[in-house]
């Protein structure tokens, strides 16, 4: 019994000795949980000026990442549909001036190819090669050549007078715009007889002229063509070579600005396209022998410019010289021509402006303000009487003397 509360009492004893440890344990817990609700009030109370970390992204991240973009927007939303097919047609212009880019390094690889087959096989014979490397060659505007025969100087001094310059004037044009105006003429069947010497004569007092290698005839104009093509790629770096007849009133600042609307384009054939029939007649004029490949009798003709005026670009004129040995002469030779043309990637351009009338129909359009850039009459596949009414058609038609200067291309 007495061991019994000598050991209760040694309990209590340590009791005691730990009781004021056990008070300051509630104490310290009691402030810890008041200390914890005042700092969680604390926190649940932030003053305005301090912010969160969403307030932040809200505020400054917002404005300098989101801003930017609703400016895109407020740009975008802009833009007028004027600016758009702006845009549009600048790149369109960019892709069609690769497309002609390409097409012109392959007609010249082309071409030089051909160029020293040609001048191999010349030098084999012991002859002097003809064809100029092609970077020797001077880059004018367009070519304009002027057809014409041994007969028809009457022509081409009403050419001279009237819409061609002459003199110190024709080498301006070349130099200040890039046009070089020729007339194309080959050799008669007599080399150096009567008719070869008069236009050595009429060339020395104008130094106008282009000599082919070829043999004047009627009958001869779809190789003429060929030849002239294949004579001026090789001569000049053009960007287009026209044909035009001696009978035909022509305003050259109106052909350069139509030539300068399809400069950047690779392939194009311009001229006043038609679809005439195929005449299986003997004796008829423009009798075709070969109507037979054309179909049945009474067909017409694919699609191709009149003769009295067209425009090719440079590959076609580099195509028609590389491929001259091979290509087919029909009867007519603006046939011919477009027949070289077909199942090529060539775009055909319908400019009815190379193909108004003589006066009155030229001379209306151009007081509406419409100057056309070739006048003929269809009757007669030319201008009729040119020699006499080609100074007519001039005063009336003509879009002035000074025009060809004063035109920008």
């Amino acid at each position: 019994m007495g061991l019994k509360i000598g050991s209760r009492s040694g309990a209590y004893k340590a009791a005691g000795a730990n009781g004021v440890s056990s008070r300051w344990v509630s104490v310290l817990c009691i402030a810890s949980f008041c200390l914890g609700v005042f700092v969680v009030n604390r926190l649940l109370t932030v003053p305005g000026p301090i912010r969160t970390v969403e307030d932040a992204i809200s505020g400054d991240h917002m404005s300098q990442e989101l801003r930017p973009l609703l400016k895109c927007e407020q740009k975008d939303t802009s833009l007028v549909a004027g600016d758009i097919l702006s845009q549009v047609s600048k790149t369109h212009d960019v892709i069609m001036a690769l497309d002609k880019t390409i097409s012109s390094l392959e007609m010249k690889l082309a071409a030089a190819r051909s160029a020293k087959a040609e001048n191999e096989e010349i030098s084999t014979a012991g002859r002097k090669p003809v064809i100029e490397p092609l970077n020797n060659r001077p880059k004018v505007f367009f070519v304009m050549g002027i057809i014409t025969a041994f007969s028809s100087r009457k022509r081409r001094d009403s050419i001279r007078e009237t819409w061609m310059p002459q003199g110190e004037d024709l080498g301006k044009l070349e130099k200040e715009k890039g046009i070089i105006i020729r007339f194309v003429i080959g050799h008669s069947a007599t080399p150096g007889g009567v008719l070869d010497r008069a236009i050595d004569a009429e060339d020395a007092q104008h130094n106008d002229f282009l000599r082919l290698n070829h043999v004047e005839g009627y009958h001869e104009l779809s190789s003429k063509t060929q030849i002239y093509f294949s004579t001026v790629a090789a001569k000049w770096d053009a960007d287009f070579f026209i044909k035009v007849d001696d009978d035909v009133h022509v305003n050259l600042g109106v052909v350069g600005s139509i030539l300068d609307r399809h400069r950047s384009k690779p392939r194009v054939y311009i001229g006043c396209m038609k679809s005439g029939p195929v005449l299986s007649q003997k004796g008829v004029k423009y009798h075709e022998p070969e109507y037979w490949k054309f179909g049945e009798e009474g067909n017409k003709y694919f699609r191709h410019a009149t003769g009295q005026i067209y425009a090719i670009s440079k590959d076609l004129a580099t195509y028609v010289s590389i491929n001259g040995h091979i290509l087919h002469r029909y009867a007519n030779e603006d046939v011919s021509l477009g027949s070289w043309f077909i199942g090529l990637d060539v775009e055909h351009i319908d400019e009815r402006s190379l193909c108004c009338g003589t006066p009155p129909d030229c001379e209306w359009k151009a007081q509406a303000g419409n100057t056309c850039a070739a006048s003929f009459d269809w009757s007669c596949s030319g201008i009729c009487k040119s020699v006499e009414r080609m100074e007519e058609v001039h005063q009336r038609c003509g879009e002035g003397n000074g025009a060809i200067w004063h035109t920008s291309f």
